[in-house]
């Protein structure tokens, strides 16, 4: 018998600087309008992205600078360090749990590179043990957060017992380009933030925590490699934008996520909540169509949007612990989309 995988706590954190959404806006008008003669026509995606206000690991002049691929991934492996002290220390506390307790971390981030990584950096501050295990995961993008905590999840279950800390951290920002005059670009400047989410997950003995994970899975659509996901070229990372993503989800994220139910055995009616990435506000009416929602249910979503921006991986874990804040349901189904292009699901029961 498969032991009980347990969800111990769930924390986030945020880098300094706050970026209101009308700042953004004034800022690439003065970028972009007198070079790319779209831009009238793509301005006003900064007020239909419900986007308030964003966290940046840097303030708004440093983006305006010139910058090439060292200076922007010196900017991601400062802040992100900053960021999984931050959201790690938070979710061991919530959790009880001392950092010398950890056995396995599992790293998810996409926006920059570190070798070693980010847990190795930050081993000595945080007070990880010398023997911890380290599970490092580069490029699953906004699915990353779901994803992530599956693997975790998997993790614990081969080794019950074993405490288990998953850290998603994105610096989006690192990626905001000015020598890219491309729809695709517009988009992410209007919605990119930085943030950090941790989870702590253990199996077998030591408590029930606040949810039970029950399974999780994967659907991986072909030919879809265009939808999302980074170039790379001298300046640093570009994003990749090729096809719409709302209509692309309505049609296709339905299907998939109750294919994935019925895989891991959990009826879709017996779903009281989806939580999920909330990529942007067409993402998320889209998703609220295509998993059959009233329209506007995906009000923690819209919320964290709002916050935040979409901080990518992490981001679905903001959802997560407002949810949990406000009374977790009986059964709770994280969802989230990224480049692959990746549907990801994961199933939480409420601790009883």
């Amino acid at each position: 018998m498969s032991p009980s995988i347990a969800l111990l706590s769930v924390a986030h954190a945020l880098p300094p600087h706050r970026l209101l959404q009308s700042e953004a806006a004034e800022a690439a008008r003065g970028i972009f309008a007198g070079r790319y003669a779209a831009f009238e026509r793509m301005a006003p995606v900064f007020t239909t992205a419900g986007i308030e206000a964003r966290y940046t690991v840097r303030p708004l002049d440093w983006y305006l600078s010139s910058l090439g691929w060292p200076e922007r991934n010196a900017a991601y492996l400062e802040g992100a360090q900053e960021l999984f002290v931050g959201a790690a220390t938070r979710a061991l506390a919530a959790a009880g749990i001392p950092a010398s307790d950890v056995d396995t971390i599992v790293t998810i981030s996409s926006t920059g590179i570190a070798t070693p990584s980010l847990e190795a950096r930050v081993a000595g501050r945080m007070g990880f043990r010398s023997d911890v295990e380290r599970v490092p995961v580069f490029g699953l993008g906004c699915a990353g957060g779901v994803s992530g905590l599956a693997v975790a999840s998997r993790l614990a279950a081969a080794r019950p017992g074993a405490t288990v800390l998953l850290v998603a951290i994105e610096i989006c920002t690192s990626a905001f380009r000015m020598d890219q005059l491309t729809p695709a670009n517009m988009v992410a400047t209007a919605l990119f933030g930085d943030g950090a989410a941790a989870c702590v997950v253990r199996a077998g003995s030591g408590g029930e925590g606040v949810a039970r994970i029950e399974g999780a899975g994967e659907h991986l659509w072909p030919d879809t490699l265009d939808i999302m996901g980074w170039k790379v070229d001298p300046t640093g990372l570009g994003v990749i934008f090729d096809r719409s993503i709302p209509p692309f989800a309505e049609q296709e994220v339905g299907p998939a996520v109750e294919t994935i139910l019925s895989r891991i055995g959990v009826a879709r009616g017996s779903v009281d909540r989806f939580a999920c990435h909330p990529g942007g506000a067409k993402v998320i009416t889209a998703l609220e169509t295509t998993l059959r929602l009233d329209q506007g249910v995906l009000d923690h979503e819209r919320e964290v949007l709002r916050r935040y921006g979409n901080m990518s991986a992490p981001t679905v874990l903001f959802v997560l612990e407002r949810l949990m804040e406000a009374g977790l349901p009986r059964r709770t189904v994280l969802t989230a989309l990224g480049p692959g292009f990746t549907c990801s699901c994961l199933s939480l029961a409420r601790a009883a």
